[in-house]
């Protein structure tokens, strides 16, 4: 029972002890200005501890403000956080799991700056964002590879570029988002140059480390990217040297449809996702989206569906899943609750930290006393 879970697995040159990965999730623990904070550094040990092969640490921007998400977005974009993350990551590495973090630039979803920017001008949410002018766009990548750089230096095993949720990536590569005349746009193709560049700057800065994507396989809205666009950039992602593929569905302008959030209640509810991926590419394929149960991720992995499992609210909320599913105690497993209304999203909407409302209240209080 659950063989291939608790299986070691390579990932470049750095072996996983097992299939099980921390997705990034985005909780608000960092401080204010980004910083590397007690918070955010007691919740990445308890991921750490609970037992998963490797730790993806939440989106850190590569340009502040003008790629930042929030005000209490991870940065790697100075040297001045650097004491910071070397922290981070020893701190998850001391707990023996490999330690990633994900890199990102937010592009129209970036909260933090005055006017965002993308590749062209799509309102988001009443905010008009500048589209980018091509040497603007160099820029950006030469700022992805400066932050790869620095990550490497704070002793992170390997780095994860995000081109999931609808962020600057995902944004040129979309026809929704990217509506451009240039070498960045038009025809597929040309929407896959930034991130292609992207990587290439990337895996060149930090030489034998693993390089990691977050792939966004269907943005699930009209007129948006589908995985008939998408599988073909997976193929070509390999090539460009990506390590393995992290894969995911929705942006934040789909996340709270209706049909969207009926479907998230669903367990396993990206695998189908993973599974068109893996059929294109021969490289590890982690899949993700409320896999709850061990003999679910088990299945999951014996069909040939992905590789590995990124485990994100699932681990937040208990912990101690990976060591309960191995131990047989799986009906004592703490899970997600589809059915709160989604508390801990509307936290961090409201700019507040996020906490599980079924966690026992001493927890809550003990890391509610330490935000700062």
């Amino acid at each position: 029972m659950n063989e291939l879970l608790f299986s070691p697995i390579r990932i470049g040159a750095l072996t996983l002890k097992n299939r099980l990965t921390m997705a990034p999730l985005y909780l608000g623990y960092a401080g204010e200005g980004g910083t590397v904070s007690d918070l955010l550094l007691e919740h990445y040990r308890q991921m750490a501890a609970s037992g998963v092969a490797l730790v993806v640490v939440e989106n850190a921007t590569v340009d502040h403000p003008a790629g930042s998400g929030s005000h209490r977005t991870l940065r790697a974009d100075s040297d001045a956080n650097l004491s910071g993350l070397t922290r981070l990551a020893q701190t998850i590495q001391a707990q023996g799991a490999l330690a990633c973090l994900q890199l990102n630039h937010a592009g129209r979803f970036a909260g933090a700056a005055e006017q965002p920017v993308a590749p062209s001008a799509v309102e988001t949410f009443g905010r008009l964002p500048k589209a980018l002018e091509e040497e603007q766009i160099g820029a950006i990548a030469a700022k992805f590879a400066d932050a790869a750089r620095r990550a490497c230096a704070a002793g992170f095993d390997m780095v994860e570029l995000h081109g999931g949720t609808g962020y600057l990536l995902a944004q040129f590569v979309s026809p929704h988002t990217n509506r451009r005349g240039d070498a960045y746009g038009g025809s597929p193709q040309g929407r896959l140059r930034f991130p292609l560049e992207v990587v290439q700057a990337v895996t060149a800065a930090v030489g034998p480390a693993p390089v990691g994507y977050r792939f966004l396989a269907d943005e699930w809205l009209p007129g948006g990217l589908k995985p008939a666009e998408s599988t073909p950039f997976a193929a070509a992602l390999e090539a460009a040297g990506i390590a393995y593929l992290s894969v995911m569905g929705g942006t934040y302008e789909s996340f709270f449809l209706p049909e969207i959030i009926s479907r998230g209640r669903q367990d396993g509810y990206m695998v189908d996702l993973a599974a068109g991926v893996k059929q294109r590419v021969g490289i590890p394929v982690i899949t993700a989206g409320r896999l709850s149960g061990g003999a679910l991720c088990e299945r999951v992995l014996q069909a040939g569906q992905a590789d590995l499992i990124g485990l994100a609210r699932v681990l937040w909320a208990d912990p101690e899943w990976p060591a309960k599913v191995r131990e047989g105690r799986e009906d004592a497993i703490l899970h997600c609750d589809p059915d709160c209304g989604d508390t801990c999203t509307q936290m961090v909407i409201k700019g507040r930290p996020a906490f599980c409302v079924r966690w026992p209240h001493a927890k809550r209080q003990a890391l509610k006393a330490m935000f700062v």
